[in-house]
């Protein structure tokens, strides 16, 4: 058995985005293509956006609440959407958009322009007359992504000499460093340029300048955004070994050098006042390949190693290029090394676009190449930036979650203000979407998404979650304000519909839309499952964080729970989406956001309520026979949803579509178009299929597959404060080890067999199984 962890091409990504391979330090992105003749290294800041803070809030809202709600519950759905649309939107009726940074651009000239020296081997001069030698003849081609060391590696021939480019993002330096090398002496001449937008028509320059600074660097300058524009700079240096180096215009040139280490780096006055000087101070650092090769490693293989995934099959071809053994699993065949692959380079995408001290990961995590890109590549919180930071606590990236953490303290202040404003509440709230200035205002006119108030409230219970994992009392005092006060917002917000039920109103169940037996199809509406699920989940997590620490009961929020309407099963056995049985009008929607019960939530599980989860088995039925999944992030929460079933066959079957039908070929998240999402939630699906901990109990290889037969994890973390390995052969649990983060009880679950051990704080325990 082996850990799979390196992608490779055979072939440049030439301009194609989904063929290029991602680096990243959580700030600074960057995208490799593998050109032969002009490589292109695509820069991100995460903070660089297309404008900074405006005051959104709608003056309207609050005054035509109670005609909206009342509208609602008489079934005037045309009527209330349209009030909602106009009354509630933010204005303008637009968030901030994420934005590029710059490209690297790097020509190369060869040796005999680029042919080998064998006369036999010249193209003939119609070839050349014809066009279709505009290239270097080049052999040997090999761009790879090595996720254990995050180094991206390409190597090709030409004219006889072997070159090699690396580039890594190192998070101790802050830069991003690309080594050139070559065979032969002198073999390197370059000309090196810095481009924002499209560098093929220079009428489309989304910058102000670009200058040398001194001899051995480019700066690029300019500003964002027409209100409140952001200030962005980006640089490059080259630093040769042999040869020489000049600027000329834009460009700077080497000359016959050996070897060439060129070093990137990006800033925004979002962090920076003078981002044109911290550019040039991060550029002058005195360095090489090898010391930043060294300190990049120490920083980042500690998170990549903590946890390993090995399978006994795992051989299938690694000898074959990443691309074509994805194509191989869209026409039917299993290549369970590739899941393994795939696992992995999750939890590398995490690491590379999110630690501490950087923004949260986006829809492109930090890697966007359009100036009005899908969907803004912002950050869509009713699953999408939730279902990023999945894999983070379970795959013991903890660290990596904490750019969400000040995320959602930065909405907790922004949204007590919007909670204020629009509907007269306490507590905070923020809606469908946010962007890089924590908007809480309902983003656009959607109304089948945007005026969902339950952005907050979700996202708030990350902050439990790592508790949960860590128990971290420290973490949990200071972060406790804030999901006391995501609660409270419903102690004010919810209103009583005509059962007697405490509902939310207006909502959505996000992004669906259903049919009264009148025939008016709605999607504004009040209680719909997702929400009462999201309370009833908060409010335990405030209830029991409270006797933790302490504090005052809470009788405001038990009052919820006795009045939010229950999880009902409805005439098709399946789970109801909304507070009556109501039909749904895209019975394949993408979204099956009335299982947050089953997951993420804990409320749902196939040994303590079973009838609930026969239910929610039947709505995935359902929804996949209608066409779901269809997009990645949805088909990554299936697998989840499987998971959580203890259904291994139907989890890895959807893991398998998840490859064939939304994976591109560096494999991204196929949306489409590109989203980060899928692949995080298709990494944190492994990993629940390998050991649950979410029930007060440590569920240990509650989904394996067939295909997965035999194998070993390391390093998973559980609810509690543990860390788990396994061993498993022949579908059979053979051993579990157990170490302990704090002190706690642990009990084991294993089929029908359970071990219960108690743990003090770093000590370990192997158990064999069966007993």
């Amino acid at each position: 058995m082996k850990q799979t962890a390196e992608l490779w091409h055979d072939r440049p990504a030439e301009t194609d985005w989904n063929r290029a391979f991602p680096a990243g330090n959580g700030r600074l992105g960057a995208m490799v293509f593998g050109e032969i003749d002009e490589e292109r290294i695509a820069l991100n800041d995460d903070t660089l956006y297309s404008g900074g803070a405006r005051d959104r809030h709608n003056p309207d809202a609050l005054p035509n609440l109670e005609r909206i709600r009342k509208l609602v519950f008489d079934g005037k759905l045309s009527e209330a959407e349209h009030v909602n649309r106009e009354a509630l939107t933010g204005l303008p009726p637009i968030m901030r958009h994420y934005e590029p940074l710059a490209d690297v651009l790097i020509s190369q000239r060869y040796p005999n322009n680029g042919y080998a020296a064998d006369p036999t081997d010249v193209a003939s001069a119609q070839e050349i007359a014809d066009g279709k030698t505009s290239k270097a003849r080049f052999s040997g081609y090999r761009r790879s992504l090595d996720l254990e060391r995050a180094v991206i590696t390409t190597l090709f021939e030409v004219a006889g000499i072997r070159f090699c480019r690396e580039l890594l993002i190192s998070n101790p330096d802050d830069l991003a460093a690309i080594r050139l090398s070559a065979s032969k002496p002198a073999a390197l001449n370059l000309q090196i340029r810095l481009e924002r937008g499209d560098c093929r028509h220079y009428s489309t320059r989304y910058f102000d300048a670009i200058a040398a600074h001194n001899s051995d660097t480019l700066l690029l300058t300019g500003k964002t955004g027409s209100s409140q524009p952001i200030a962005f700079a980006a640089g490059v240096r080259v630093i040769a070994r042999g040869g020489t180096v000049e600027t000329l215009g834009e460009s700077m040139f080497v000359h016959d050098a050996d070897e060439v280490l060129l070093l990137a780096h990006g800033q925004t006055s979002e962090r920076h006042g003078e981002p044109e000087n911290q550019v040039r101070e991060s550029l002058s650092i005195k360095t090489e390949w090898t010391e930043l090769f060294q300190r990049h490693l120490a920083d980042y293989q500690p998170l990549f190693q903590r946890v390993s995934f090995e399978l006994a099959d795992a051989a299938t071809p690694a000898d074959r290029p990443t691309d074509q053994r994805l194509a191989a699993v869209a026409t039917g065949q299993t290549d369970v090394g590739l899941e393994q692959l795939y696992f992995n380079f999750g939890r590398y995408l995490l690491i590379a676009c999110s630690r501490a001290g950087t923004r949260a990961a986006n829809l492109q995590g930090i890697w966007n190449q359009e100036f009005s890109p899908p969907w803004g590549s912002k950050y869509t919180i009713n699953i999408n930036i939730q279902m990023n930071y999945w894999p983070a606590e379970v795959c013991g990236l903890s660290e990596c979650h904490e750019p969400l953490f000040d995320m959602v303290a930065g909405l907790h202040e922004k949204g007590q203000e919007t909670a204020r404003r629009m509907y007269n509440c306490r507590g905070f709230v923020c809606h469908h979407n946010t962007d890089n200035t924590l908007d809480t205002c309902p983003t656009d006119r959607n109304v089948t998404a945007s005026y969902w108030p339950m952005g907050g409230a979700w996202l708030a219970l990350h902050l439990w979650e790592h508790y949960r994992f860590t128990g971290d009392r420290e973490f949990l005092e200071r972060y406790y304000p804030v999901l006391h006060d995501a609660a409270l917002f419903f102690v004010d917000f919810l209103v009583e519909d005509s059962k007697g039920r405490r509902v939310t109103c207006p909502s959505v169940s996000p992004e669906n839309a259903y049919r009264l037996p009148s025939g008016e199809i709605g999607t504004i509406c009040a209680g719909p499952t997702m929400d009462n699920a999201i309370i009833r989940e908060l409010v335990e997590a405030v209830l029991t964080a409270a006797d933790i620490l302490g504090r005052p009961s809470l009788p405001e929020l038990r009052n919820i729970l006795e009045n939010l309407p229950p999880l009902e099963i409805g005439r098709h056995g399946q789970l109801m989406e909304w507070a009556d049985d109501w039909e749904e009008v895209e019975p394949g929607h993408r979204h099956v956001s009335h299982l947050f019960a089953l997951h993420p939530g804990s409320q749902i599980d196939p040994q303590d309520t079973p009838e609930l989860a026969e239910a929610s088995r039947v709505t995935l039925r359902r929804r996949l026979s209608a066409g779901g999944g269809h997009t990645g992030w949805s088909r990554a929460w299936i697998i989840n949803f499987f998971a959580r079933l203890h259904d291994g066959e139907q989890a890895h079957a959807n893991y398998q579509a998840l490859l064939a039908h939304s994976t591109l070929p560096n494999l991204f998240d196929d949306h489409p178009p590109f989203q980060i999402d899928g692949n995080l939630g298709g990494t944190a699906a492994v990993a629940e299929m390998l050991v649950q901990s979410h029930r007060d109990r440590i569920d240990l290889l509650p989904a394996l597959p067939p295909a997965w037969n035999t194998g070993k994890v390391t390093g998973l973390r559980v609810r509690g404060g543990g860390v788990i390995d396994l061993i498993w052969e022949n579908n059979e649990l053979i051993e579990s080890s157990l170490s302990a983060i704090c002190d706690g009880e642990f009990s084991l679950h294993w089929r029908q067999k359970i071990q219960s051990v108690r743990l003090q704080a770093g000590e370990h325990r192997v158990l064999r199984w069966p007993q």
